[in-house]
């Protein structure tokens, strides 16, 4: 058999077509895959927690005396000043009515009174009469003395008698005294309420600021009795803000005094600065939005952000805290979803001309997305993320991107 060019051309032809269809059929395509790039860069480890703002120094006003609060004179929001701006006025509780058995009790007390007081008189008078006698008696012996008629002795019994009757008229006094003071407690039994009777800058006790700030609450603004420690207004501050943050007791322990704060979701549009100052020495049992019962400690945290940068922010707000555990600012770091556990080691897949390789690393701190990693990497190297189960040691894989 002759073979022509054009025969050896179809033939090798056909053998190509044949081997190329039989390495698309049998061959095992890449598995597509996120890559990244592993790089050095600003690293956070946060921990985040809700918290509220509040004053640092709250002034709470209180009634000094039972009695009734004055309609109040400012209204919440309104500035204060120490000393100067009057936020309340207490008038002292009235006299109550009588009934008919009171009053005839405190009518029999004043008669009482007004009978003690006239026998205390009359001793009085009794104590005097003899005060003068007894004198007259040691005037008359001191006479006699001086002219030889009458001994030492009478004349110290006379000086004796008439001390006696000094100190009866003085006791008489005080008797009468008290006498007096009794009737007039028990007419003050009988005093009733009396309206207007008094001018009103000398009804109330006057209760001041005791501090610059603002009004931030008034416990009932309508005129109302009270009784002595009852609370009228509260003042305090706005500028003078610390923030108030619940953290699990097991994170509490990772930060001190001094730790850096980032303060989130407060309105404004940049985020403020805050530093730990400190965390109350006891945590409490608090139950979780999920239902869990959670040890947590109370971290209380200042503003660093001057006022005029904040503006707005009160007493009470929320706001969303990223306390800084740990940062650095060129760490080696790769995203979280390209860990994974290989025994108790961590490992990666690393993509090295096309083929996905894996490999062991040391992982040192770990953010909220990102790990870092301290050991078995390179900056530069080229990583799978979120690898599925066709990736493994050796495998083709392609970037998804690239499709």
């Amino acid at each position: 058999m002759v073979w022509t060019t054009r025969t050896v051309g179809l033939s090798l032809a056909g053998v190509a077509l044949i081997g190329g269809l039989a390495y698309v059929a049998f061959r095992t395509d890449p598995v597509p895959v996120d890559i990244v790039e592993v790089v050095r860069a600003p690293m956070q480890v946060t921990i985040d927690a809700d918290g509220q703002t509040r004053i640092r120094d709250l002034f709470e006003v209180a009634s000094p005396i039972a009695g009734t609060a004055r309609r109040a004179p400012v209204a919440v929001g309104d500035p204060v000043i120490a000393g100067q701006t009057v936020v309340a006025r207490v008038e002292p509780v009235s006299p109550s009515l009588l009934d008919a058995r009171t009053r005839a009790q405190a009518e029999a007390a004043v008669a009482e009174a007004e009978a003690a007081l006239d026998v205390a008189r009359s001793d009085l008078l009794r104590a005097g009469e003899e005060e003068a006698f007894a004198r007259l008696q040691f005037d008359r012996t001191q006479t006699l003395l001086e002219r030889g008629v009458s001994t030492v002795t009478q004349m110290e019994t006379a000086a004796q008698q008439l001390a006696v009757a000094e100190a009866a008229v003085a006791a008489a006094q005080s008797r009468v005294a008290m006498s007096e003071g009794t009737l007039e407690r028990a007419e003050a039994a009988l005093v009733g309420p009396v309206a207007g009777s008094v001018a009103d800058d000398d009804c109330c006790v006057v209760l001041t600021a005791p501090a610059d700030g603002v009004v931030l609450s008034i416990a009932t603004i309508s005129e109302h009795p009270v009784q002595a420690g009852t609370p009228l207004v509260t003042v305090g501050d706005p500028s003078d803000l610390e923030i108030v943050a619940d953290l699990l007791s097991s994170d509490a322990v990772r930060i001190g005094a001094g730790t850096r704060a980032i303060v989130e979701r407060w309105g404004g549009p940049d985020p403020l600065e805050a530093v730990l100052e400190r965390i109350e020495p006891a945590a409490e049992t608090r139950v979780s939005s999920l239902g869990i019962e959670e040890q947590r400690v109370d971290a209380i945290f200042s503003i660093e952000t001057p006022p005029g940068e904040r503006q707005g922010l009160g007493h009470g707000f929320s706001v969303f805290l990223r306390v800084v555990e740990w940062e650095s600012d060129a760490a080696l770091q790769v995203p979280l979803g390209a860990l994974f556990r290989r025994g108790e080691a961590w490992s990666v897949f690393v993509v090295e001309n096309g083929v996905a390789r894996e490999r062991e690393v040391e992982v040192g701190r770990r953010g909220a997305r990102t790990a870092e990693i301290t050991g078995g990497l390179e900056d530069g190297a080229t990583i799978v993320t979120h690898p599925s189960d066709a990736v493994s040691d050796g495998v083709a894989v392609v970037d998804r991107g690239t499709l």
